[in-house]
């Protein structure tokens, strides 16, 4: 029996683009987090618990895309033409947020704020439209040359709600990374805010489960179907529990506990769109094996991937281990 190369490829991107969304997601949090918090000193904190590794969390976003382009690439060329404009203004968004991470701490006071307005304004934009970019995946695309591929099918109203959500999905992340990695009065805050976001999100995941089976038919036979069924009953439970001890680890003033159970929920909710699109790349007209690059082509790219992804692994790491603990007020990698 051959190896199955597609199928690695394809779960070599699933990992890429969850981990990207893992440790991206509580970094975009904290930028979103900033209209809440006015102090200044506050704020140099937020950023700083996260600066020594911020530009490292991207580095899955461009191993997701340079995967995806490798392993996929007529998949890669419908969905950069179908969600052009939604990938080049998150990447703006991206490019707004960077500058202003190290501007802020070289401006003089009184240009301050207008790089803490970019720091949240390129947040919001990053977040929202790779919301949109996942909205759109489960929408599905329209075959090339078809008349439905016209105008701006990722502005429909789900994709514009699942980049609403994923907002408030960063938010938590972002709110519960700070508990963990704050004290005194800015992880007091941090913890009065994270409880509304955590029902916010959960109002997310339930509408999102509603919505998506209702709209998509050949999702709702996938998850309805036996014996699927018996495989996705324990998610609403498990999405409960998470939801419960979140809440409770909050309470207890544990460290990195609501964190933890803010990634399963995450997890949980990633999982989920995962089942729901699989085996397709390009849902609903493309399978990972119909997308497929030549067999020497991904083999030769395979090579690469796993000499690189351990490397990412060791120093992304070794980066939060050299800089785990508390940040406090004066300290920090600027």
């Amino acid at each position: 029996m051959g190896i199955d190369l597609p199928l690695i490829w394809a779960i070599i991107i699933l990992f890429a683009v969850m981990m990207y969304i893992v440790m991206d997601g509580f970094d975009l949090g904290i930028g979103l987090l900033f209209p809440f918090v006015r102090d200044r000193g506050d704020r140099d904190v937020m950023v700083n618990t996260v600066a020594p590794v911020w530009d490292g969390n991207e580095t899955w976003l461009v191993l997701g895309g340079a995967g995806l382009l490798a392993a996929f690439p007529l998949a890669y060329s419908i969905v950069l033409q179908a969600l052009s404009v939604p990938i080049v203004l998150m990447l703006v968004g991206l490019v707004f947020r960077g500058v202003a991470f190290e501007f802020r701490f070289k401006a003089p006071p009184a240009a301050r704020g207008r790089w803490d307005l970019a720091f949240w304004g390129g947040s919001v934009v990053a977040a929202f439209f790779q919301g949109i970019v996942l909205g759109s995946f489960v929408d599905g695309f329209a075959a090339p040359g078809t008349r439905s591929g016209a105008g701006l099918p990722w502005l429909a109203p789900f994709p514009v709600f699942t980049g609403l959500g994923l907002i408030v999905g960063y938010g938590l992340l972002g709110v519960t990374w700070l508990t963990m990695k704050t004290e005194g009065g800015l992880r007091a805050r941090c913890v009065r805010i994270a409880g509304p976001l955590a029902w916010a999100f959960l109002g997310v995941i339930v509408i999102v489960s509603v919505w998506t089976p209702l709209a998509h038919p050949r999702i709702a036979e996938r998850w309805f179907s036996y014996p699927n069924l018996l495989w996705f009953a324990p998610v609403p439970l498990l999405v409960g529990v998470a939801l419960w001890q979140l809440r409770a680890a909050l309470r207890r003033d544990s460290g990195a506990a609501p964190f933890l159970w803010t990634l399963l929920l995450v997890f949980l909710g990633y999982s989920g769109l995962g089942i729901s699109l699989w085996p397709y790349v390009v849902p609903p007209i493309l399978t990972i094996r119909e997308a497929a690059g030549p067999p020497q082509s991904l083999g030769f790219t395979l090579v690469g991937a796993l000499l690189v992804i351990p490397m990412i692994l060791t120093y992304t790491g070794w980066s939060y281990w050299v800089f785990r603990g508390k940040v406090r007020a004066g300290e920090g990698y600027h």
